[in-house]
């Protein structure tokens, strides 16, 4: 009885340890995850890596965060790391540009972007020049971050996407994430970069949850700044897009699928330095460009692309004009019917691409 027991138990032991190496070895399944909580993670693992990093701006200590960004980050680090502010962007912009030259990696926050015109000077002639002028000697790691474009019911003086304004000036890094593996995987890149880097998120896009692979989740994941990523591939037309309007697009062309049109659309993930070289490649091959932005038409980050495509070898390949989807040429308009069309829709895309390939 006593060795049928020890054998019971043995062969128990046996299923219970090759279970449990099937389990190890398994790999764990795709988290969804939000953006908000993927820049969050990026966060709380860059400040977790590295003592010189800090957070800071209006709201982002006590209070969470306006869009509860760094939520639970202040109760973690404290206040020397997590630092409240006044209502002063040229104020803490300055310190943050200082802090970096001084040896720090500060994030700077603004509520939105649009209250980053009272820091511009800091941004623009502080942080995105001094690298140069100095000849190389004084580089400074700063990241300046939160909501761009336009939202919902905000109108005029909080809706602007200033993408193709930093995307303007020399010195400067501009980072335009779509899902969480971007918002991710691209902050811990601008964090840990020796240059300013603007990065711009979208209000919209916080609360959106995306799959992220057991890649991703790990505390060394990071992504190339200045690498687009071809999200759908497709033969007939190319879509090129960033931010939230990535989404319109890849909707657009499961839309166009059904109609035999497949679209090959790329998030661009960055808009300086531009991946001109992906979006050439997929001209070659498609021979047809639309670009979307929520952003105003003129001088825009899409004009950009085109008049790459233009001056580039991919030129030869059109076989139609390249075509850019825009927001509205007015201030965002406050009432919901007019705001929705002064910016991107999927029938607009649809509508685009269909006049773009003569069908």
């Amino acid at each position: 009885m006593a060795s049928l027991t020890c054998f019971l138990n043995s062969g128990r032991r046996a299923v219970v340890g090759a279970l449990r190496r099937r389990i190890h070895s398994t790999p764990s399944a795709p988290a969804q995850v939000t953006v908000r909580d993927a820049l969050n993670q990026a966060m709380d693992e860059e400040l977790e890596r590295d003592e010189t990093v800090f957070l800071l701006g209006e709201e982002v200590a006590l209070y969470d965060g306006a869009y509860k960004v760094s939520r639970g980050l202040w109760k973690k680090y404290g206040d020397k790391r997590i630092i409240d502010t006044p209502i002063t962007e040229m104020g803490f912009a300055g310190i943050a540009v200082g802090a970096a030259m001084a040896g720090l990696r500060p994030i700077c926050e603004f509520m939105t972007f649009n209250f980053s015109m009272q820091a511009i000077d800091q941004v623009i002639n502080s942080a995105a020049k001094t690298y140069y002028m100095s000849a190389g000697l004084q580089p400074v790691p700063v990241v300046f971050r939160g909501p761009n474009g336009s939202s919902a019911g905000v109108a005029a003086q909080h809706s602007q996407c200033f993408a193709a304004w930093y995307g303007h000036c020399p010195g400067l890094k501009v980072i335009s994430p779509w899902s969480s593996e971007d918002a991710k995987g691209l902050l811990k890149a601008a964090i840990r970069d020796d240059n300013p880097v603007v990065f711009l998120e979208n209000e919209l896009m916080y609360g959106v949850a995306f799959e992220m692979s057991e890649e991703a989740q790990s505390k060394d994941f990071t992504l190339p700044i200045g690498k687009a990523k071809i999200e759908r591939q497709g033969g007939h037309i190319t879509l090129v897009s960033h931010s939230r309007h990535v989404s319109l697009c890849l909707d657009a062309a499961t839309v166009l699928a059904k109609e035999g049109i497949e679209c090959e659309v790329i998030n661009l993930r960055t808009i300086r330095p531009l991946d001109v070289e992906t979006v050439e490649a997929s001209v070659m091959k498609t021979s047809h460009l639309v670009t979307v932005e929520g952003g105003w038409p003129q001088f825009g980050v899409g004009a950009e692309i085109c008049a790459g495509i233009m001056e580039g070898p991919a030129f030869n390949y059109l076989d139609a004009p390249a075509v850019r989807v825009t927001g509205a040429d007015i201030p965002m308009p406050y009432a919901k019917i007019l705001e929705d069309n002064s910016i991107p829709q999927i029938k607009d895309i649809i509508f685009t691409v269909k006049k773009t390939l003569n069908v």
